[in-house]
């Protein structure tokens, strides 16, 4: 009984973290898509001008380019909970402030490498949309088409609140121990943050190969050597209205 209380009230400490968490890194944390392109150019070497040059891409190359990012979400996401983790329970709610700016920022940068940015609105919903899918919340369509961004994206985070409370409670318990959190904050970090990369992929990839489909044209796509074109068909950039739509 005392087990069940504590679990309690340790998943309602969750929820209420994850939800102030995210609702500050929403207000707080943008990527700079300007400077991230520029940074997909230099670091990656993806031949690209803008973001519908995506598009015209080996798709195994944006996959690798995402791969990548969510790798580097995840160490940076564990060096941040084996630092706080020193603190057990007590640092649970900048931990998780941390963490969400951690988590939001890696799925605005896989947004972006698949070809999706986040300028309008309704683009703006999308991507909470795909924050919700990787959070294991499935959000209707309707939801997005009768609410204004302002009153879509609070009802949105604490969707994800609840149900990301309930999946990491049990891993997350023993960080009461304040010796031991360290080792485990930095772990279940680390795995939080795979675990929603990969889901957030599978979204945008999925949203990705849809819109390839609609543009679809018959040539050779861009490898990461811009000099060696391949065989396989290439994808005509889609324009801005059709992103709009997607």
């Amino acid at each position: 009984m005392a087990d069940q209380v504590h679990r309690s009230w340790l998943m309602r400490k969750f929820e209420n973290a994850i939800q102030r968490g995210f609702m500050r890194a929403y207000h707080q944390v943008r990527v700079d898509p300007a400077r991230f392109l520029m940074h997909l150019r230099s670091a990656h070497s993806l031949p690209i001008s803008g973001y519908e040059g995506v598009f015209q891409l080996d798709l195994r190359l944006l996959d690798s380019v995402a791969e990548e990012t969510i790798h580097s979400g995840m160490h940076l996401a564990a060096l941040q909970g084996a630092g706080f983790g020193l603190g057990g329970v007590l640092t649970l709610v900048p931990d998780m402030s941390l963490m969400a700016a951690i988590t939001l920022r890696t799925i605005q940068k896989l947004s972006l490498i698949y070809g999706f940015e986040f300028n309008s609105d309704k683009e703006i919903a999308e991507l909470w949309v795909a924050t919700a899918s990787a959070a294991g919340v499935d959000i209707g369509r309707e939801l997005i088409e009768k609410e204004l961004v302002n009153k879509f994206v609070p009802r949105v985070i604490q969707r994800i609140a609840v149900s990301a409370s309930a999946d990491v409670v049990e891993k997350w318990a023993a960080r009461v121990i304040p010796i031991l959190s360290s080792v485990l904050g930095a772990g279940l970090n680390y795995y939080f943050i795979r675990a929603w990369g990969a889901r957030a992929k599978k979204h945008f990839r999925a949203k990705h190969l849809e819109m390839r489909q609609r543009n679809y044209k018959p040539s050779t796509t861009i490898s990461g050597d811009a000099g060696s074109p391949q065989s396989t068909p290439a994808i005509l950039p889609p324009s801005r209205a059709a992103l709009t739509r997607s």
